[in-house]
């Protein structure tokens, strides 16, 4: 029996290699799932335009299915896309990035038995920081595209390395971001036919953390 499976991808690196781990387990990909806001425009979580993660999916030859939501709908809109998916596509999970946060675990466990699916977080209790420096072991290229004010908007745009990765844990920013400390944008990786290149147009301060706005160049 094939095992064919949504990835909730937020073109980052922590869904990209969730990703990367679920088909070296075996289990096929079949589609991407991504949350806008209201507008449609740029992703919910991480700041991110519908057009670069398009490119993405391009990238990757895998569709993507874009919803708009706000966050008081998010969890039922994000359900009725599991639905929708899982009958065009014959899905028996959904792949998850998440690494040790207990109460979104059991979110998503709840949206996939909704959907009548299982849950899969190829990622969860890892160690955080020897997880990111494996995902760096593994070539996935990504950019620092919204952080908090801690950290500040010179971090905007600088690639992740694991000298990087030291500089922030020295600043006691999580190795991994998975307090929220920051999100990345995936630009290049083994999944990928050939990278994305994208621009930083603009830094914005929105409710205590800094966004990119990118375009595709």
């Amino acid at each position: 029996m094939t095992h064919r499976f949504l990835c909730s991808w937020s073109g980052g690196k922590d869904s990209c290699y969730a990703f990367m781990m679920a088909k070296q387990e075996g289990l096929q990909p079949a589609v991407l799932l991504n949350v806008l806001n209201e507008a449609g425009k740029i992703s919910r979580s991480h700041g991110i335009p519908s057009a670069i993660l398009e490119a993405q999916a391009k990238a990757m030859d895998i569709p993507i299915f874009l919803i708009s939501s706000s966050w008081k709908d998010y969890e039922q809109n994000f359900i009725a896309a599991l639905k929708t998916l899982t009958e065009k596509y014959e899905l028996s999970s959904a792949v998850f990035g998440d690494i040790d946060l207990q109460p979104h675990r059991d979110w998503e466990e709840k949206v996939c038995n909704a959907a009548a699916i299982s849950a899969v977080l190829p990622l969860w209790q890892r160690d955080r920081l020897s997880l990111v420096m494996e995902m760096l072991d593994n070539k996935i290229e990504t950019i620092i595209v919204s952080c908090n004010e801690k950290m500040g908007e010179g971090f905007l745009g600088q690639t992740l390395t694991a000298e990087l990765v030291n500089e922030l844990q020295e600043l006691g920013i999580d190795p991994c971001g998975e307090n929220g400390e920051f999100h990345t944008l995936v630009t290049n990786c083994p999944l990928f036919t050939e990278g994305i290149k994208v621009e930083i147009t603009n830094k914005v301060l929105h409710e205590g953390y800094w966004f990119s706005e990118l375009k595709l160049f």
